[in-house]
């Protein structure tokens, strides 16, 4: 029968274990499932014969929560779990968030900020010789010296300030399984420098071989185009066929990151997920609410990773890389005809993607044999030649999940990358896309509209985005369907002044629409946008940048494709006034906001104010009368009497 993970001895005397081989420690809570990273790791090393137990968000307070596993044999894995511990913390306003749907009930505050690094500092506490791997986004991300939005400044490898021994970077289902062969034949960890994905520290120099050396921290410390320079030269060697050997000097280290590990194969892929997954959270969290981010994927398919669309914002490259590898179609639709017998199941599944959703293949077959291009990306500006643009394997699988017994409807949900779709000659799955699998509206991400802006982000132009609407509609008026597009839009993205911002507003009247939400551009580690933001140069030409970075200018930029809003009026006229365009102020169609004495609040506040003065005039011109009245009177008098006498 299938278990959880053990997450205490009791749990282990069950298994008949008196040690553990591997503790994982996550910032998130126990959910087994293979949407969670700390769920496919336990899984694929106790598929292999290694004891495994899980120590789910630990008290940081002191090291007894780390000891209620005892002593791992080979090491402990540590993860913030699956979101960066500062984003999940903070938002881009840097406010701290009150929830978290990776914890009970979506309690907030149960990991620590930075969480692998103090999870990491813990465990040296609790056992100072036992081995500790870093893992997942939070770690991945920043294996190197990096931008930190939270504290403002450059920190130094994660590698370093966690005292951990390795970082296993990307998605690390090949490197785990060789870091615990190697720990297993008695290597210690200090000579295990020769791993695919992975970053470690060292004093000598002549380790790796031929690797390309980085600026010194020290030297990025004191110059933005030293760390543009460290970035590019990271940025470009994230493939595995064509990736090399990184050197980043510190005073007293190395950190050396080993190439990428290669992709793995449809039919490895196919054996992570067809392991023996729980598919929910541990049964101590019912009385406490449950675990809310199960609610999106437990009715999910994951069908790929990888993604070569490539956003400037987006660390995805950093991350998974640009090689798109894909499930099988018998891989997934095994998992599908197990999910739709769970009680709970109600006959929707709610989404069958990935990174992004309509990516089933590499790029090309340039790609496969010789890497990606360095200098090149497969959609921006315009798409590549080389580029196969073709969405029939995806359609078959849709086709084959709408056809199981109690499938009601199957979404799809993930990104969609429209620039992609748009240029496919085959109109088959762009049809079948509006007929069977979106629910009234369709989320895609233009994310702006001005060619400054679009080109920092690495998106499209916006007649690209143009024709994409253009034939949605087209095609649902074909269907006979009234469905929707919701746009997502993000503002004070590097490259944008007030300018692009009104650019960005003027369209949004122009096609009569105003979104309930906006993302502000959140720089987060491992990003080339991020890049931009912090040093305020492209890394990619050295050109000086503009960047909005007070939160005032970020809340007009805000506030303009949000104008209709009455609590935005005064940050919009704010923002035209500077931006020169108070044209857009007056009474005209094309006008954003009316005149500030027209507004409605304005006036009925001088309405107020004109009827507290008239009042104060009113009962002053009284007075005054009534004062002339008694004077008259006296005057009167006197004149009276003196003409007696």
């Amino acid at each position: 029968m299938t278990k959880f993970l053990p997450i205490n001895k009791t749990e282990m005397k069950e298994r008949g274990w008196e040690e553990l081989d591997f503790v994982l420690v996550s910032g998130d809570a126990y959910v087994d499932h293979p949407s969670f990273g700390v769920a496919v790791i336990g899984r694929i090393l106790e598929n292999r014969g290694y004891r495994v137990g899980i120590i789910a968000q630990p008290s940081w307070q002191d090291n007894k929560d780390f000891k209620v596993l005892g002593k791992p044999k080979l090491g402990f894995l540590v993860t913030a779990g699956n979101i960066d511990s500062m984003v999940n913390h903070y938002t881009v306003a840097k406010k701290r968030r009150k929830d978290d749907l990776y914890s009970p009930g979506g309690q907030g505050g149960l990991r620590p900020d930075r969480a692998s690094i103090v999870y990491s500092n813990r465990i040296k506490e609790a056992y100072s010789d036992v081995p500790i791997i870093l893992g997942g986004i939070e770690a991945s991300l920043r294996r190197f010296a990096h931008y930190d939005y939270w504290s403002n400044k450059v920190r130094r490898s994660i590698l370093l300030d966690a005292k951990a021994d390795l970082i296993v970077y990307g998605m690390g289902e090949r490197q785990i399984i060789e870091i615990a062969e190697a720990l297993e034949s008695g290597l210690p960890i200090s000579e295990i420098t020769f791993i695919k994905g992975t970053v470690y520290k060292t004093k000598d120099k002549e380790r790796p071989y031929k690797p390309i050396i980085l600026p010194h921290y020290d030297e990025i410390l004191e110059s933005k185009s030293r760390y543009a320079e460290s970035f590019m030269k990271q940025y470009n060697n994230m493939d595995a066929i064509v990736g090399k050997p990184l050197i980043e000097p510190y005073r007293n280290y190395y950190v050396v990151q080993n190439p990428p590990h290669e992709p793995m194969s449809q039919s490895e892929l196919d054996s992570v997920y067809s392991l023996p997954y729980m598919r929910t959270y541990h049964p101590m969290y019912e009385k406490r609410g449950g675990i809310p981010a199960i609610k999106e994927v437990k009715f999910s398919l994951i069908s790929n990773r990888g993604c070569f669309g490539s956003c400037n914002f987006c660390a995805l490259t950093f991350h998974q890389g640009r090689a798109v590898q894909s499930r099988s179609h018998q891989s997934i639709m095994t998992e599908a005809e197990k999910m739709v017998w769970e009680p709970d199941f109600k006959g929707y599944i709610h989404d069958v993607g990935g990174p992004t959703a309509n990516f089933r293949h590499t790029a090309c077959e340039k790609q496969v044999k010789h890497g990606v291009c360095k200098d090149k990306q497969c959609l921006f500006p315009n798409p590549c030649k080389q580029l196969k643009i073709d969405h029939k394997d995806y359609l078959k699988l849709l086709r084959k999940l709408r056809r199981l017994p109690k499938v009601k409807k199957v979404f799809i949900r993930s990104g969609l990358r429209y620039d992609y779709l748009i240029h496919d000659k085959d109109d088959a799955f762009f049809k079948e896309l509006c007929e069977h699998h979106i629910s009234g509206q369709l989320k895609v991400a233009p994310e702006h509209i001005s060619p400054n802006v679009l080109e920092k982000m690495g998106k499209p132009q916006k007649e690209v985005y143009n024709r994409f609407v253009k034939k949605y509609h087209k095609i649902n008026e074909d269907l006979g369907m009234n469905q929707f597009l919701v746009p997502y839009l993000m503002s004070s993205h590097p490259g944008s002044t007030l300018k692009e911002a009104v650019e960005l507003a003027e369209y949004l009247r122009d096609l009569g629409y105003m979104p309930e939400q906006v993302q502000d551009f959140y720089p987060t580690p491992g990003t080339l946008s991020t890049c931009m933001y912090y040093t305020e140069l492209d890394p990619r030409t050295m050109k000086k940048v503009y960047v909005p970075k007070s939160y005032h200018e970020k809340s007009m930029q805000r506030a303009l494709i949000q104008y209709r809003k009455p609590q935005n009026y005064h940050l919009v006229h704010e923002a035209l006034v500077k931006a020169g365009r108070t044209d857009l102020i007056g009474f005209g169609k094309d006008c954003l906001i009316k005149p500030p004495r027209q507004n409605k609040q304005a006036i009925e506040n001088d309405h107020k104010n004109n009827n507290r003065r008239n009042g104060r005039n009113d009962k002053k011109t009284k007075t005054i009368k009534n004062k002339n009245d008694k004077n008259n009177k006296r005057n009167n008098k006197g004149r009276n009497k003196r003409t007696k006498r």
